[in-house]
């Protein structure tokens, strides 16, 4: 009996379909090492880390809410739940099966788009601030390029100051 198509997790290939349909302005990378660090990242498309971003699916009260921010700066829960009127108790960072369940796609992968449902997002203003940057592309190796201001445009995202600034900040 064969697997339920949609219990497989997405591949480069669906995200390359996707950018396809909606004719987003991206290039898929596909790498011929692993990138599961910025640094690594960085490293492999010969860039600054900070043009490195991550895309982190956080559940915000149980319901899942991409972020997306530069790859070596964390990201505040308590500025999310300022931005929710919550409690920063009330959002968690989503484990590996509850990524690849809302998403399709594995944690160390995953796009900001293209997923097997539309995710609410946020974008941290520090992505909005470069002209390029590098996501995810559906595998660890693969890589996303895309200009900032088209990904913000294909995610619809809410952009916000989501980055703490230090460890009091209270992540």
């Amino acid at each position: 009996m064969a697997a339920d198509p949609r219990s497989l997790p997405l591949t480069p290939d669906d995200l390359a379909a996707f950018i396809e349909r909606r004719g987003v302005r991206a290039e898929i990378l596909h790498l011929p090492v692993e990138t599961p660090t910025v640094e690594d990242a960085a490293r492999a498309v010969g860039t600054h880390p900070d043009r490195i971003v991550k895309s982190l699916l956080f559940l915000v009260d149980r319901s899942p809410t991409l972020v997306i921010a530069c790859g070596a700066s964390p990201v505040s829960r308590r500025r999310m739940a300022a931005h929710f009127h919550m409690s920063p108790k009330r959002i968690k960072l989503a484990d590996p099966e509850a990524t690849l369940s809302a998403s399709g796609y594995p944690v160390g992968a995953l796009p900001p788009f293209g997923h097997r449902q539309p995710l609410p997002t946020l974008i941290d203003l520090r992505v909005l601030a470069q002209d390029e940057v590098f996501a995810g592309g559906g595998s660890i190796r693969s890589l996303l390029r895309i200009g900032a201001q088209e990904l913000a445009r294909v995610t619809q995202a809410t952009a916000l100051d989501l980055v703490e600034e230090s460890a009091a900040d209270g992540s």
